[in-house]
């Protein structure tokens, strides 16, 4: 974690707002953690839902879109720092990857 919550949540209603979830081990370990802090609630929001490689099960309680199996970029997510940028949603091709 590079920066934690700025002051005690304890009591407080807490939404954990993700980009993108993916095999649901960073919200599962985010979730346990601030769990542990006692909120009055918490929930999870992602923009970008993609089950296909889920490890763990996660709840999610709000949803902007469910992504292909497929690397996806744009809106905030990049490969390798590029492509994040993009003003929409893009799928890379299988090659780029290797």
């Amino acid at each position: 974690m590079v920066k934690d919550a700025s002051g005690p949540i304890l009591g407080q209603n807490v939404v954990i707002v993700e980009d993108i979830v993916d095999n649901g081990l960073t919200l599962q370990y985010l979730s346990g953690l601030l769990r542990e802090r006692r909120p009055a609630s918490l929930q999870t929001c992602a923009l970008f839902n993609k089950p296909a490689n889920r490890s763990v099960e996660v709840p999610l309680d709000y949803v902007g879109l469910t992504c292909p199996d497929e690397f996806v970029v744009g809106y905030g997510l990049d490969y390798q720092e590029l492509f994040r940028n993009l003003p929409y949603l893009a799928t890379l091709n299988p090659e780029v990857l290797s």
